[in-house]
């Protein structure tokens, strides 16, 4: 059997990721594929793991400033090596968003959230959290007007609606799609301070080719469909 080779890729080669102790899935370029780029300079990302979301955010808007927060060095280690791969440069915080303080406020603030329950894996990623409070806090760091955005499993999406709707509107549901006719992901994106209302849109397969290899964004994509 080939050994796995010691760099991936992906959105088709624009995003090179060392393999290591958490490999980012198609989930981190998904998300990064919903986060909105116009006027948006400043991104936090929660729970950054390895910088599979922050770095495919930077492709699509190459001048946004990244922070990320997590509560691994050791993910925060190899979010660096990533980072240096890709010639980005992103500001790493290691803290939990739970507890963190700081009165920074971002544009966007992006998360793949430890949204699995069970037990965790070896990396400790993707199980367990209070998503409640993860979403409640992730929102504190948004600065007035600013955008929240999220993917979970859709059978936990109810948790992040019931908070985002507290605090945001212009609500957008974005449903992905495995192989059954139920959406195994779902896409969120909420504006704070707003007031619209939500729209719920009919979602793609997750293997949907011109996001995951072609590096379209979800808002090109929906403008050619």
């Amino acid at each position: 059997m080939a050994e796995k080779q010691a760099i991936f890729t992906l959105i088709g080669g624009r995003v090179k990721i060392f393999r290591g102790r958490y490999n980012p899935t198609s989930d981190a370029v998904w998300l990064a594929a919903f986060i909105p780029t116009r006027n948006i300079k400043t991104m936090l990302d929660v729970g950054i793991g390895t910088g599979g979301v922050a770095l495919c955010a930077a492709t699509h808007n190459p001048t946004l400033s990244v922070t990320g927060i997590d509560t691994s060095n050791e993910m925060l280690d190899e979010c660096a090596q990533n980072a240096k791969l890709n010639n980005r440069d992103i500001k790493l915080i290691n803290s939990d968003i739970t507890n963190w303080r700081t009165a920074q406020t971002f544009d966007v603030v992006a998360t793949n959230p430890p949204y699995f329950r069970g037990t965790p894996a070896k990396h400790n990623a993707h199980h367990n959290a209070d998503l409640t409070l993860w979403t409640r806090k992730s929102i504190a760091r948004v600065r007035p007007n600013g955008y929240f955005c999220i993917i979970v499993s859709a059978d936990r999406m109810a948790e992040v609606i019931s908070e985002i709707t507290r605090h945001c509107g212009n609500i957008e549901i974005f449903p992905l799609f495995g192989a059954k006719h139920t959406a195994e992901r779902v896409l969120i994106r909420a504006q704070l301070n707003a007031h619209g209302g939500t729209t719920l849109y009919s979602g793609l397969s997750m293997n949907y080719e011109p996001v995951l290899r072609d590096g379209l964004t979800i808002d090109a994509t929906l403008a050619n469909l």
